[in-house]
């Protein structure tokens, strides 16, 4: 999945005598590096991009205040903004004043720093990035606002924390959870572990961490989906949250591929994709007409970096458990699947994003050179570097060929339903983006579709939670595509609300989850 509008103009600071690079955020004090960092995001850069420059330019003890003061800052950026302006007598439109003072209230608010610290400390921070005369400005709001801390935090928390356009389309999108869900969005998000059964078992690695002092529960999502031609059938998706938030480098095994961070509900699109793609082979193998199969599978990870949800579909596949690809039960006895070969196809179209993929990879042992050595299937493994709105299979004999069984598409969005983990979405997007995401989002689908076989399945995904991005762009999509049906969810799933298609998790559930919204569809 990629993000769009990774820049915006409009909410570029004025006059800010502060331009984005790395060289400002690796001086000044901890406070002065942060406000940085947050001018640089309003600037445009993303939080991804900015964030491990602050954190390396500082010693190991500072780090952990900087981290929660950015991250909360961000957070809390609109509702801060709201209360600013009822605290100060007169407009201020200088960004790096306001976000000086901003950064100050977090302090206070949140983080309760101490009172003389908190005020003398940012004062000294606006004096530092060269707007001195503003400094009893910032000193007299602080002080205000420490008299009685309590009134304001309740004040700042009282609504939410959103910019006006994105609050307004969660309204009219999801008018019954709207409160739940912008309050839980301004919430830092737990942190989940997809666990790689071809080196242990899931409850074998809950022990593991434990031994290790790190506490994580089990959690277990069920996935019912009504596949054309077949009784439904419930597959089980089992992950472990994490108390705390612990740095991977202190997971156990985790350089040797025993796990990777994976949200709950990210970890539901491999096997839901396999499952249909294990369908489609079953019934070609049970074909009562005698045609011949090709011994070949081709299947397409669209707009596939990082790699996570490819890294799970190649596991799944790669195991002898999991992935009855060789091995079907047909009329009470065991046969021999026509399929020798599993060609998958991995696409991008930013270079940097792919080179993490094969990091990725590369650290669960899923290299071609693994795959190859594998006992248990043949996979073929090609990443390319191309524009899903463009890109054709270079399989294909002629421009009408259909190539593909299955396709996994993780469409680029407005990534919405992950604002809890990157929280500079809110200060980035604008609501322009949402109409040209979907143009997007169409043009990827338009391209792809044709390459799918008839009988094929494509897994629509996004992390986003607006309508438009997602059933309203599987309604249109289908309407202008009579060739593609629709595969119900069934009741046995234990994630996400029905949609008129597809399914939608929100970030407010009882498995904690981020944003996602899933839609499987067949080609007749």
């Amino acid at each position: 999945m990629r993000n769009t509008s990774s820049t915006s103009k409009n909410n570029a600071p004025r006059n800010n005598k502060l331009k984005p690079s790395s060289n400002l955020i690796m001086n000044g004090s901890v406070r002065v590096r942060v406000i940085r960092t947050l001018l640089a995001i309003q600037n445009g850069q993303s939080l991804s991009s900015v964030l491990d420059p602050l954190l390396n330019s500082l010693h190991d003890g500072d780090k952990g205040f900087a981290h929660a003061l950015l991250l909360t800052t961000l957070r809390q950026w609109h509702a801060l903004a709201r209360l600013l302006d009822t605290l100060a007598d007169n407009p201020i439109d200088e960004v790096e004043v306001r976000t000086t003072i901003q950064v100050g209230l977090v302090q206070l608010l949140y983080l309760e720093v101490a009172d003389h610290a908190a005020i003398h400390e940012t004062v000294e921070a606006v004096k530092e990035i060269e707007f001195a005369h503003a400094s009893g400005l910032v000193n007299a709001i602080l002080r205000k606002v420490a008299k009685n801390p309590s009134k304001f935090r309740k004040k700042c928390d009282k609504k939410h924390s959103l910019p006006n356009w994105l609050a307004y389309q969660l309204k009219q999108d999801w008018s019954e959870q709207y409160d739940e869900l912008t309050q839980g969005l301004r919430q830092a998000a737990p942190m989940f572990l997809r666990v790689n059964s071809a080196v242990t078992s899931v409850e074998d690695y809950q022990h593991t961490l434990d031994g290790a002092e790190i506490d994580a529960d089990l959690v277990e999502l069920m996935s019912g989906i009504r596949l054309s031609n077949a009784s439904a059938t419930t597959l089980s998706t089992t992950g472990l949250r994490l108390h705390q938030s612990t740095a991977v480098n202190a997971l156990p095994h985790f350089a040797d591929g025993a796990a990777s961070v994976q949200d709950m509900h990210a970890q539901l699109a491999a096997p839901i994709i396999n499952q249909a793609l294990m369908a489609k082979l079953g019934a070609e193998i049970s074909d009562a007409n005698g045609n011949e199969k090709s011994d070949e599978l081709h299947i397409l990870d669209a707009c596939a970096a990082p790699g996570g949800k490819l890294a799970h579909w190649l596991e799944l596949l790669n195991s002898a458990e999991q992935s009855p690809l060789f091995h079907v039960k047909q009329n009470d006895a065991e046969n021999i699947s026509p399929v020798s070969n599993i060609k998958l196809t991995a696409i991008d179209n930013e270079a940097p994003r792919i080179e993490r993929i094969y990091d990725n990879l590369q650290r669960l042992n899923l290299t071609q050179q693994d795959l190859t050595q594998s006992e248990t299937t043949n996979i073929a493994l090609n990443i390319v570097c191309a524009d899903a709105t463009r890109w054709q299979s270079a399989s294909k004999k002629d421009a009408s060929e259909a190539v593909f069984d299955a396709i996994l598409l993780d469409s680029p969005c407005t990534a919405t339903g992950v604002i809890r983990r990157h929280p500079d979405i809110s200060i980035l997007r604008t609501g322009e983006d949402i109409e040209q995401t979907a143009v997007l989002q169409a043009d990827i689908l338009h391209n792809l579709w044709p390459q799918l076989k008839a009988g094929g399945y494509l897994l629509y995904v996004t992390c986003s939670i607006l309508k438009q991005e997602n059933v309203e762009q599987m309604q249109d999509f289908i309407k202008h595509h009579d060739d593609a049906v629709a595969i119900e969810f069934t009741e046995d799933c234990n994630w996400g609300i029905a949609q008129a298609i597809g399914r939608q998790c929100l970030p407010i559930d009882g498995t904690s989850g981020d944003g996602f919204y899933y839609a499987l569809l067949q080609k007749k």
